[in-house]
């Protein structure tokens, strides 16, 4: 079965408080607020059944039902992004039965594109897939040095294998310019897809010791044992973590138009 034949519900995190950067949801883009240009983009994408931002703050709330997008309010006690799209997901279920798909969206890319989306969802022709995410290879070695960009490395059959802020894989005979010349590494772009049954039982595993080494939750679903599937794009992401970032998605912006 295609995906295109399954429920998909497209869910946007957005948590009002953020040490690196308050309010974060709200700053703009352009003359936009982040959160609703994400909102935005993934409805004009056509590849959802229904799309909402799941927040625990009712400014949030209140802006993105302003501009005609739907939001819902969830717990502000949840320690990740995935916590709240799974309340999301049971909220919506109740009213409007099933979902197959749950695709995480994360609302600090505001130039998240249409093709990524599609890239992250073409696994689920394959009824086995679990999980899947994006990854695109690394072309500079500061990017690749970088513990802020977390790396991947994945088997043939794109099934991942590792993540990592550190250099994976570790090349003993090469230097970093040449390995990344042969085109060895990837970094990891942090958008999720489940099957809705898989998502209500990531939600309930506790954190692994790999996730608290190198402070990534989804080494906790690769120790106890799911597969996540890695589709290549060619497409940069540009998450949005501090003003010096909103100021480089508003420059890209600028120099498109």
């Amino acid at each position: 079965m295609g995906y295109s034949n399954q429920k998909i519900l497209g869910v946007i995190p957005a948590r009002y408080a953020s040490s690196r950067f308050p309010a974060k949801p709200l700053a703009k883009i352009g003359d936009m607020e982040m959160v609703v240009c994400v909102c935005k983009r993934v409805v004009e994408s056509g590849l959802f059944d229904k799309v909402v931002v799941a927040t625990d703050s009712r400014k949030i709330f209140d802006v993105v039902n302003s501009y005609g997008y739907q939001a819902i309010m969830t717990d502000e006690n949840h320690s990740c992004g995935t916590e709240r799209v799974e309340e999301a997901l049971k909220i919506i279920e109740q009213t409007e039965g099933e979902y197959d798909i749950v695709v995480n969206i994360q609302g600090d890319e505001p130039l998240i594109k249409k093709e990524q989306l599609h890239s992250a969802l073409i696994p689920f022709k394959d009824s086995e897939t679990q999980i899947s995410t994006l990854c695109k290879m690394i072309e500079d070695k500061e990017t690749l040095s970088s513990p802020n960009v977390v790396k991947v490395v994945f088997d043939y059959n794109h099934n991942a294998l590792y993540f990592s802020r550190s250099i994976i894989p570790f090349s003993r005979e090469e230097t970093l310019e040449y390995s990344i010349a042969k085109g060895n590494y990837y970094k990891h772009i942090g958008l999720y897809a489940y099957r809705s049954d898989v998502l209500k039982e990531l939600v309930k595993l506790y954190p692994s010791r790999l996730e608290k080494i190198e402070s990534l939750e989804q080494l906790r679903w690769l120790e106890e044992g799911y597969k996540i599937k890695v589709s290549i794009t060619e497409f940069e992401s540009i998450g949005v973590d501090t003003p010096e970032d909103l100021e480089k998605v508003n420059n890209t912006l600028l120099k498109r138009n």
